[in-house]
């Protein structure tokens, strides 16, 4: 597809999307500088693939921010961009696991920091649905989604964001940590160490293994998604297994 029309620099590729930097020469839709966490910089997601629908995540975003959340903020997705381009907010500071790389960050406050995450964001209304035991979900909020700015975390790609019952984040977030640690990766360690702080955050473990826990559900979605290797997916019983026994 190439360097979308005025996108600058590629600044990162994930699974399913590019970052483009966005020329910072001019006002960006009107929206101005700002004191937020990306000095008023601007960046393009955009979706390869058939992946995504930006107006649909750009309203989530907006919504729990307007909660108090920690994201970007978005651009108004008022105008012709195709439903593959979000322009959001620039952010600045290493991913979650870029500071436990650089010693920044032990993998205990690691686990603990996404579990707060998920709480706040659970305290957050549904914002469709009227039935009280519904909420929010981020459905990928890992180390590696969130950003540790000088305004502190801030949640990024809500891509597969939804509402449900708050065990199904909860077990998702378990499951993308637990399959690095029972992987054949130098992290493993690591990565068990935070998936103990994570799960001992959970209001209940009941979220993930009781009768109507999301665990199953998760790795179902996990084994599902196009985007796994197959060993990735070939992971996930062992992962399960991993995190009923922290549980336990």
């Amino acid at each position: 597809m190439g360097i979308p029309a005025g996108a600058g620099r590629l600044l990162g590729s994930g699974r399913t999307a590019d970052v483009y930097a966005l020329d910072d020469g001019g006002d960006h839709d009107g929206l101005g500088d700002h004191d937020g966490p990306g000095g008023g910089a601007w960046v393009l997601r955009r979706y390869r693939d058939g992946y995504g629908d930006a107006p649909a995540e750009a309203a989530v975003m907006e919504y729990v921010r307007g909660h108090g959340y920690p994201v970007p903020r978005v651009r108004a997705a008022a105008d012709a961009r195709p439903r593959t381009d979000l322009v959001m907010e620039r952010l600045y500071g290493p991913t979650v696991v870029e500071a436990l790389a650089a010693g920044q960050l032990t993998a205990g406050g690691a686990g603990l920091a996404l579990a707060r995450l998920l709480r706040d964001l659970h305290a957050i209304p549904a914002r469709r649905s009227t039935d009280p035991a519904v909420r929010v979900l981020h459905l990928d909020l890992h180390p590696e989604n969130v950003l540790l700015t000088p305004a502190g975390p801030m949640v990024i790609d809500w891509a597969n964001t939804g509402e449900g019952p708050p065990g199904r984040d909860w077990s998702m977030s378990a499951v993308i940590v637990a399959q690095v640690a029972v992987d054949d990766d130098p992290r493993a360690p690591l990565a068990e160490e935070m998936l103990s702080a994570l799960l001992a955050g959970c209001p209940d473990p009941a979220l993930l293994t009781g009768p109507d826990g999301g665990l199953g559900w998760a790795t179902g979605q996990r084994a599902a998604n196009p985007t796994m290797s197959p060993r990735e997916v070939e992971l996930l019983g062992e992962a399960g297994e991993l995190i009923r026994r922290l549980l336990a």
